[in-house]
């Protein structure tokens, strides 16, 4: 007999992982560092010969210099942050670059990084498959904050190479933001496949649904926003983008049919949903507001918050602020990183009494059952 139920978090969090970049570079996504110097690449002939990157690298070798042979490349934030100085303060650069244009350029550097994040993702990820078998397994009342724009942590959710899938034992993910998959009319009935956790399922009697909540707070490459709606879309595994176009693309299953993704409700194109890294966040995305609102409450409710590949960058001044204000007196940070730095210490410490390194990569904590570690 089939019934109703809804899926309770308890009030507290045992653990709350943060992950960084560290956490996805063992599967090929490029750290914050290489992303640049991929677009620069003369090599990347899909990059060079599109329309969009052609406008982003004559933008970035006329205002930046750089090094190929010596590997020396401005800071990705400075670009952005340079960009973001005209955007704020409605400037033109000069009678090439004026403002919209300046604000075009922004968008299409955002979907080149959106494109060679998304080169390494269509895979399956054996060590976040892991990493969710011995959360589910360990600290089943926990959540995750993610500041990676890759779909793999999902992706490992509902499969391995066994075919083995979480959703099969009756957990769910719950992305803590409202999609208009979930919206019940005509227009949307074929992206009705992703379940909302936070209203009632038809489950059989003696089964008790669970939930971890996922908190990308820097946004996601399956992620599509409509500015005309505000709303977002959420296309589970389609990232795929068109550089010459700008088009989001999709497909038809199980025939392959390539086609472009538009708002099926007002068919505006949508835009990226990911937050680039710069000296001068703009946190006024509707989306992004919402989610820093949850985060603060799984912070808040946390004895343990766990940092793994994270190295609290000079760019994410609102992380730091997010957890300073946050984190409960006795809450207890560990950080999982294998670079040890006095400067990497010194920014934890700043944020918390009882801090605890610990020199390893995300892969050695998997491989090496550190988990134990986080049980409550």
């Amino acid at each position: 007999m089939l019934v109703e139920k809804f899926i309770k978090y308890p009030p507290g969090r045992d653990v709350v992982f943060v992950l960084g970049a560290g956490a996805s570079n063992p599967d090929g996504v490029p750290l914050q560092k290489e992303l640049l110097p991929q677009i620069l690449n003369p090599a990347l002939d899909e990059i060079r010969n599109s329309t969009i990157g052609k406008v982003v690298i004559e933008f970035i070798e006329e205002n930046f210099q750089f090094d190929r042979e010596l590997n020396l490349y401005p800071r990705l934030e400075a670009v952005f942050g340079f960009i973001d100085y005209f955007i704020q303060h409605n400037e033109s650069l000069n009678s090439k670059y004026n403002v919209a244009r300046i604000r075009e350029i922004r968008e299409y550097l955002i979907k080149l990084i959106h494109y060679i994040v998304n080169l390494n993702t269509d895979k399956k990820s054996h060590y976040y498959h892991l990493f969710w078998k011995n959360i589910v397994d360990n600290v089943p009342n926990s959540s995750i904050i993610t500041l990676n724009y890759d779909t793999l942590l999902e992706q490992a959710f509902e499969t391995n190479d066994e075919n083995e899938s979480f959703f099969n034992k009756n957990f769910y993910l719950d992305y803590c933001m409202h999609f208009m998959n979930y919206e019940k009319i005509p227009q949307l009935k074929e992206y009705h496949y992703w379940i909302n956790p936070r209203e009632p399922l038809l489950l059989e009697e003696s089964i008790e649904p669970k939930a971890f909540k996922i908190i990308k707070l820097h946004g996601s490459l399956n992620w599509k926003y409509c500015s005309c709606c505000n709303q977002t879309l959420l296309t589970t595994w389609d990232r795929k983008i068109d550089l010459n176009r700008g088009k989001f693309l999709g497909y038809t299953h199980p025939d392959k049919v390539e086609y472009e993704y538009r708002c099926p409700i007002d068919g505006t194109d949508f835009e990226t949903l990911i937050m680039p890294p710069s000296y001068l966040k703009s946190l006024h995305h509707p989306v992004i507001s919402q989610l820093l609102v949850e985060a603060s409450k799984e912070i808040r409710a946390a004895d343990k918050i766990v940092f793994i590949g994270y190295s609290l960058s000079e760019s994410d001044l609102h992380i730091k602020a997010l957890f300073k204000k946050n984190i409960r007196p006795g809450a207890e940070l560990i950080v999982i990183n294998p670079k040890k730095k006095e400067s990497l210490e010194l920014n934890y410490k700043s944020l918390a009494e009882k801090v605890r390194f610990v020199n390893m990569t995300f892969e050695g904590l998997i491989e090496k059952g550190f988990f134990s570690e986080f049980m409550p």
